[in-house]
């Protein structure tokens, strides 16, 4: 199956000089604020997409084990650096467009700060849904071209793209922003069901990050998650869903599926794991798995 390109972090410092060292203490609390609000409680597997080295995983309580999935293997790296090898987590490098999960294996899955990297969405969140269980939570985040910022930018004619127009902007080379009501369409053609709106991150401007302090901005930023989530005006927006699909729970160990035909399990075999259908190989070295393909 062709799939749409992929944006590669492969031997990036994204996670030093974005968030570490890129002024991004209030983007980081709004979200934690976000996720708070959002996250299921309870027990089971959840599924991060996206997870890079790991920034917000620690703030996924009460689950049994977390699967990290990115793209890139340093980036993966990274997040065992923080989080450590043991049974609590999986590290998956993988492809969006082709999981290598089997049907129903996760109780809920999060993907933030990723959507903006898929020119087609459709096709992730059809693959989502495959592997998660019927009435399983599902978070996603997406950055919102319908922001004041972009208004007042078009209406001021600095801006071309229309920030009301329904289709998604590609303002640099694979990285989109996204109308709220296609987004919400796109989850609701893949059989998600939208349970609550929060409207993240309206004090972006670098004049009040430079001028406030983070516990102020954090307080401030509380407030207006709970007044003004229903304007959905913000630079980022979380939705928390909930899928709607035929599939049973599967807590078994058969986890895998091959992403390059689709058969399902995939035998757990480290250092090296082998579909029986099509013969595709994927390998297993320092804990991650690479399920990645040309």
């Amino acid at each position: 199956m062709k799939t749409p390109p992929i944006i590669d972090y492969e031997g990036s410092d994204y996670q030093e000089s974005f968030w570490d060292q890129g002024n991004r203490a209030y983007e980081d609390a709004a979200e934690e604020l976000a996720l708070k609000s959002l996250l299921p409680s309870g027990s089971g597997r959840l599924l991060e997409l996206g997870a890079g080295a790991g920034r917000n995983t620690h703030r996924y309580k009460g689950f049994d084990q977390i699967t990290l999935l990115d793209y890139s293997t340093t980036q993966l790296q990274s997040a065992q650096e923080r989080l450590g090898k043991s049974s609590k987590f999986r590290y998956i490098a993988a492809d969006v467009y082709r999981l290598p999960f089997a049907p129903g294996v996760f109780s809920a899955a999060t993907m933030i700060r990723t959507l903006h990297h898929l020119s087609d969405p459709m096709i992730a969140l059809e693959q989502i849904n495959s592997c998660l269980f019927n009435g399983a939570a599902f978070i996603l985040e997406f950055a919102n071209k319908r922001n004041l910022k972009s208004v007042l930018r078009y209406a001021l004619k600095k801006q071309d793209w229309n920030p009301f127009g329904r289709e998604q902007v590609e303002f640099v080379k694979l990285n989109f922003d996204f109308h709220p009501t296609r987004v919400k369409e796109h989850l609701k053609q893949t059989h998600f069901t939208i349970q609550k709106q929060i409207s993240v991150s309206y004090m972006r401007a670098d004049f009040l990050k430079n001028t406030l302090p983070l516990s102020i901005l954090r307080g401030l930023e509380k407030i207006i998650q709970l007044s003004l989530s229903w304007t959905a005006y913000s630079p980022s927006i979380f939705l928390k869903t909930q899928v709607k699909n035929a599939i049973e729970p599967q807590s078994g160990d058969d986890f895998f599926r091959c992403p390059a035909c689709g058969q399902a399990p995939l035998a757990d075999t480290p250092p090296l794991l082998k579909c029986t259908q099509c013969g595709q190989e994927f390998k297993v070295e320092n804990g991650i798995y690479d399920f990645r393909m040309e």
